[in-house]
């Protein structure tokens, strides 16, 4: 839990700044839940977006995310190559920030996410990949 709770306080409040509100939710929340939803509805699902992350030259990286080491950093351009402009553009309009606010968002928490969802180095199936975004999901945004 500890660890967990770490990780929301860091991420979710230094990616898009304490205390910012979006339509009533902090846009941290609304970043987690899209972010979340890119990985469970993504064409392939999570393998699916590894792959686009391999194909923009980004494979050691997105790789390291799986892995039980160190995970690879990125930053939003990166990111914005991986999974397009338009699906970043998207994302920038839902959560009425800059594009590059929502990329460099983004490119801080996929990662993480990512790591926590394949503890043992390995893609879990589809079933235990819903299962572990909602055990994720309420354990990051209860704290």
């Amino acid at each position: 839990m500890g660890l967990l709770d770490g990780l929301a306080g860091q991420v979710l409040g230094s990616v898009l700044g304490d205390g910012q509100q979006q339509g009533g939710q902090a846009p941290g929340g609304a970043l987690l839940q899209i972010a979340m939803n890119l990985l469970q509805n993504q064409p392939g699902g999570l393998a699916g977006l590894l792959q686009q992350f391999q194909q923009a030259g980004l494979g050691e990286a997105a790789a390291s995310w799986v892995g039980t080491g160190k995970n690879a950093a990125i930053d939003g351009n990166q990111l914005s190559t991986a999974l397009g402009a338009d699906t970043i553009d998207g994302i920038a309009n839902q959560l009425g920030i800059p594009q590059q606010e929502a990329a460099g968002g983004l490119a801080a928490l996929l990662p993480q996410l990512i790591d926590q969802l394949t503890p043992q180095g390995r893609l879990p199936d589809d079933n235990a990949l819903s299962g572990g975004l909602a055990d994720l999901a309420s354990k990051l945004l209860r704290g």
